[in-house]
């Protein structure tokens, strides 16, 4: 009941969220034939799957490119995160991973589920990795050599300053930035992005991540996995993982909304890169995860729940993001949108709020000042209609009535009714199962 529920809540979810699935389905289905690359796409479905959309939509080359740059990445990245692993081990993979993806015998055995498998079976990405142009060659490898001394030297110390955090984040987020723009450029397709808003469209992804995966990364076994920078959360408690105890509620929530405020510093250097993008499947690209990151900091802003679970955008307003996302004008209605929830849960009291309210009202500005469509539906205000309990479910009753005499209809000509009837019940599972996932 409780995916029901949502859509009953938000009724409007559901047409975004069908053809969410058709378009997962239809990428699903894309995956090359060649052994090697259909590894690397099955596994960039599984590590990703909302990425693994954005990235489908590519142009071939550039879509293999990114893949392969991606799983490298992540590769590299689960290595620095797996705290199993001691220090003088780690540090010298960290550092030599840019060599080893062109050695095709080389895996190494870490992480947990499938990221497992993408080590233990790295081999086909590195054959793949091979296959792309030299352009993209030389640009993954660059990114990767320096990813992997960032993180090494992070590996041996820890996040004090705020100076460190940004530090930290170009290593792990804004060089992904660099080097997806060096892969854009190697296509043909857009022009070379200075690497100051490369690395801010990095940035802003990665300190949104660090923010929501608090509670995650404080409960890491077996070492807590700490981002936040002292320079801050020493403002408000004496240890880091004190944040996440009730009796520190106050000061937690203090701590969380001077953290957003400082990923809220990015904002305009984002928009101003998603501006100059020319090819509108790298557009898309580059749009969609920008605006789930806004919308996330609105939802994790003065949210204590942050420290208590998991805080996410349903699933339904991911939906229609993605199916919304076109043009800058969508870019620009979609953070003016979120910077207004954000708004209007900024108190007066908070020790951040002056600043707080300059960046929001920043980001409105460069909205506004852009042009906003007065038109276009709303991410925050009720722009869908309200349904009561009854009628939408008599809706569905109806529906399932009609969908069963087209069923029969068809069972009774082809003779066919008992093999009909079961495909029809795994069809409709797994819907279920992908809206309610």
């Amino acid at each position: 009941m409780g995916c029901l529920g949502a859509i009953l809540k938000h009724p409007g979810d559901f047409y975004p969220l069908m053809k969410l699935k058709m378009v997962a389905s239809n990428a699903e289905k894309q995956i090359p034939p060649q052994p090697h690359w259909a590894f690397c796409y099955s596994m960039l479905h599984k590590v990703s799957r909302s990425f693994a959309l954005v990235i489908q939509q590519l142009g071939t080359e550039l879509r293999d490119a990114v893949c392969i740059f991606y799983l490298v990445l992540r590769a590299l990245d689960t290595v620095e995160d797996d705290t199993s692993i001691c220090t003088d081990v780690k540090v010298p993979i960290l550092k030599a991973f840019h060599q080893h993806v062109y050695d095709k015998e080389w895996h190494f055995p870490c992480g947990t589920k499938e990221y497992k498998v993408l080590m233990d079976q790295f081999h086909h990405v590195s054959m793949a990795f091979l296959e792309l142009g030299k352009r993209y060659q030389e640009a993954i490898e660059d990114i990767t050599k320096k990813m992997g001394e960032g993180m090494a030297k992070f590996v041996c110390k820890e996040v004090e300053t705020v100076d460190d955090y940004d530090e930290y984040c170009h290593y792990v987020a804004g060089l992904v930035g660099l080097g997806l723009s060096k892969l854009f450029h190697a296509s043909g397709d857009e022009d070379l992005a200075p690497d100051s808003l490369s690395n801010s469209m990095g940035l802003f992804l990665q300190k949104t991540n660090i923010i929501r995966d608090y509670l995650e990364d404080i409960n890491e076994i077996p070492k807590s996995r700490m981002f936040w920078p002292r320079q801050v959360w020493s403002k408000y408690i004496n240890k880091l993982e004190d944040l996440k105890y009730e009796e520190n509620s106050e000061e937690a929530v203090q701590c969380l909304n001077d953290m957003v405020t400082n990923a809220l510093t990015h904002v305009e250097d984002c928009l101003t890169y998603m501006s100059a993008l020319k090819d509108p499947s790298i557009f898309r690209f580059c749009a969609i995860p920008q605006i789930m990151a806004i919308g996330t900091l609105a939802l994790c802003y003065n949210n204590i729940e942050v420290f208590r679970g998991v805080v996410k955008m349903r699933r339904g307003l991911t939906a229609k993001v993605i199916h919304r996302t076109r043009t800058m004008a969508d870019v620009y209605g979609a953070f003016y949108d979120f910077s207004c929830m954000l708004k209007s849960k900024v108190h007066k009291n908070d020790p951040n709020a002056t600043k707080t309210l300059s960046r929001i009202e920043a980001t409105q500005k460069a909205c506004k000042d852009a042009g906003l469509q007065n038109k276009r539906k709303s991410y925050i205000l009720p722009s869908e209609p309200r349904y009561s309990f009854v009628p939408v479910i008599v809706l569905l009753i109806i529906l399932a009535i009609l969908l069963a005499h087209l069923f029969d209809g068809a069972l009774w000509d082809h003779k066919q009714s008992h093999r009909d009837c079961v495909d029809a019940d795994v069809r409709t599972e797994e819907l279920y199962f992908y809206v309610c996932s």
